[in-house]
């Protein structure tokens, strides 16, 4: 599992720290993931602050809205 996402969150959320968990198992077999705080930017704010957290790809833009599980997150990046 070679894919990059970002998760977009922020401090604080108990929903990103439940997407987080959600994803430990995928990062420990090799899905690299970037943590981005969207409070950093008002345009972030704006574009997902109703939506955190977001699973975004990089090598797609694609982007997943939570409820994720496991499950759901492998096979939106088998896609």
């Amino acid at each position: 599992m070679s894919t990059e996402c970002q998760l977009l969150g922020t401090l604080g959320c108990h929903l990103c720290e439940q997407a987080e968990a959600v994803l430990i198992p995928l990062v420990e077999r090799g899905l690299v993931v970037e943590l981005i705080d969207i409070s950093e930017r008002p345009e972030w704010v704006e574009e997902y602050g109703t939506r955190i957290p977001v699973l975004r790809r990089l090598d797609t833009g694609q982007e997943l809205n939570w409820p994720f599980d496991a499950a759901r997150v492998e096979f939106f990046l088998a896609c």
